[in-house]
């Protein structure tokens, strides 16, 4: 392959990864814990959009229990987002090493 194709395959590449960065900005997901009681929507950049706590979750009390539903939520939103990239992606995915996705 000649130099000229190795730079117009790489800018291809670059073009489609950061196409790829945009598309992942739009892809969400909400996990949930409690019954729904703690709920957490989260992106494909792995940010968390959102918490929404039901008002009866809510009691001095159980504050460890609550900080403990909202981890198990955060979670299950980004277990979900990750398995939405994995197809998304698809086969253009594999072996490319994204930040959060071992084995894409």
């Amino acid at each position: 392959m000649n130099p000229l194709e190795m730079m117009q395959n790489l800018q291809r590449m670059q073009e489609t990864m950061q196409q790829l960065q945009e598309k992942m900005k739009l892809v969400s997901a909400t996990g949930s814990a409690g019954g729904d009681l703690v709920r957490v929507t989260v992106n494909g950049q792995m940010e968390v959009l959102q918490v929404a706590l039901a008002p009866e979750c809510v009691d001095p009390r159980d504050i460890a229990m609550l900080a403990d539903l909202i981890r198990l939520a955060t979670n299950d939103a980004l277990t979900k987002v990750k398995e939405r990239m994995k197809d998304e992606l698809g086969p253009l995915g594999q072996g490319l090493g994204l930040p959060g996705f071992p084995g894409v």
